[in-house]
């Protein structure tokens, strides 16, 4: 196991930018990402009243039709429908406009992504008055990624935890962030926490968009980190932990730069 260093300074050397700057560029991802991911929950929630809509306006019609109805009438219904359809298709393009704005991929280190975030972690869990540690695995392979997007996906796994932690005693509220190879070749990151744990009905909903077990919960920060995650090849899931809690993950796959170089090749020679 690697463990990350403990110096500000070290980590601060390591990203090469200062910890004001790291949260800025997350909060920045972050914002954007919950545009995208209310824009998706705004059009997932309207889809049916507004199909709804058209339909029953559209069998008005035939049936006014049928009737001989005032061709004003008729024509007010078309109008409906007609404005149904575009208010559908306005969601729509929203939808698409906020998830088109995707930083630039490169390869990293999944491990010196977390060692980056460190002091922002460490910051939190103190926050919540929770022991936070690292057992990150060596020689993991590279992984091909939005820095910035993966950070902000580890923060939201972090801060679940932690704020899940509140309904526990001082003295056993501990959050492990672990990485690890998975024998599919996959490149994994878990967040594990010491909690209370979520009911397996719970489980199958804690990445929908604006579902929350908080009073005060959005619903969106591991709906985001589920776009995020699919965006980039990977996934994300829930298991218990053994004996007590709960553990979030990423999977992402792993980065092979001689294979991804011979497929540029190839598409170099078929004129792509």
């Amino acid at each position: 196991m690697i463990s990350p260093p403990t110096p500000a300074t070290q980590a601060e050397q390591a990203s090469g930018e200062a910890p004001a700057i790291l949260h800025g560029r997350l909060l920045s991802v972050s914002r954007m990402a919950t545009i995208g991911e209310m824009a998706a929950g705004v059009a997932h929630e309207l889809n049916q009243p507004l199909t709804a809509i058209a339909n029953y306006a559209h069998a008005c019609d035939r049936i006014l039709a049928a009737a001989h109805a005032d061709p004003e009438l008729r024509e007010a219904l078309r109008q409906i429908t007609a404005q149904t359809v575009r208010a559908a298709d306005i969601i729509r393009r929203l939808r698409a406009l906020a998830r088109s704005q995707q930083g630039e991929r490169a390869a990293a280190a999944v491990n010196e992504l977390i060692v980056e975030l460190q002091d922002l972690l460490l910051t939190d869990a103190r926050v919540h008055g929770a022991q936070l540690s690292f057992e990150l695995a060596a020689q993991l392979p590279a992984v091909l990624v939005d820095a910035a997007q993966i950070q902000q996906v580890i923060l939201n796994f972090v801060h679940n935890s932690l704020e899940a932690l509140e309904r526990v005693p001082g003295d056993r509220r501990q959050v492990v962030v672990r990485t690890s190879l998975q024998p599919q070749g996959e490149v994994e990151v878990a967040v594990v926490d010491s909690g209370p744990g979520i009911t397996p009905e719970v489980a199958k909903r804690i990445f929908d968009p604006f579902f929350s077990t908080k009073e005060n919960g959005t619903g969106l920060g591991l709906a985001i980190s589920h776009t995020i995650a699919r965006d980039h090849g990977g996934s994300v899931g829930y298991r218990a932990n053994v004996p007590a809690g709960a553990c979030i993950y990423l999977l992402l796959p792993a980065y092979d730069s001689e294979q991804a170089a011979a497929t540029s090749t190839d598409d170099l020679c078929r004129g792509r």
